[in-house]
């Protein structure tokens, strides 16, 4: 079914063109050129985020937010490994997803850390980067709230995901 999914979408845009006598094929380079300018303006906020990104890396910022919540994750029985994953996924989605592989390469699939890994990749979104790309698209420069809000959801689908994978396959 998926093979013909994408050709019976574009033949039923087309068949929508014809009947309504829309010339598609402008339509489209019209379309295409409005999505180069979105993306060569979306490039300045990209940039930063991804300069942000790795001087938070490279400062050693991470590893000392790592050292903190430590002995906080060890009390409640979390493990360790998956704070990182934790940390960056609100910043990094393409970060994330590689930190996520790798705990699976490491602890295997079935493990509470693949699954709380897979949980949490699942149950949370890269804040930042929507943020970003979407705000600075439109071009709203207030986004306080809507940035406090987006890492409140992170934050307690980070919380729940640990939760409810200890509760479902702890012991």
């Amino acid at each position: 079914m998926s093979i013909w999914l994408i050709p019976l979408i574009i033949l039923i845009v087309l068949v929508t063109a014809t009947v309504k006598k829309v010339p598609a094929y402008e339509v489209f380079v019209e379309g295409s050129k409005e999505g180069i300018q979105i993306a060569i303006s979306l490039l300045p906020f990209l940039l930063g985020m991804m300069v942000s990104i790795a001087i938070f890396q490279a400062s050693g910022a991470m590893e000392a937010v790592l050292q903190i919540f430590k002995p906080l994750m060890n009390a409640f029985g979390i493990p360790e490994h998956i704070l990182p994953l934790a940390l960056i996924r609100p910043i990094s989605g393409t970060a994330a997803l590689s930190m996520t592989t790798e705990l699976i390469r490491t602890f295997g699939p079935d493990s509470l850390i693949g699954y709380m890994a897979s949980v949490m990749q699942g149950s949370t979104d890269t804040t930042l980067y929507v943020i970003t790309v979407y705000f600075g698209a439109v071009g709203i420069r207030k986004m306080g709230d809507a940035l406090k809000v987006g890492l409140l959801a992170d934050f307690v689908g980070i919380i729940a995901s640990i939760i409810i994978v200890i509760i479902l396959f702890s012991g």
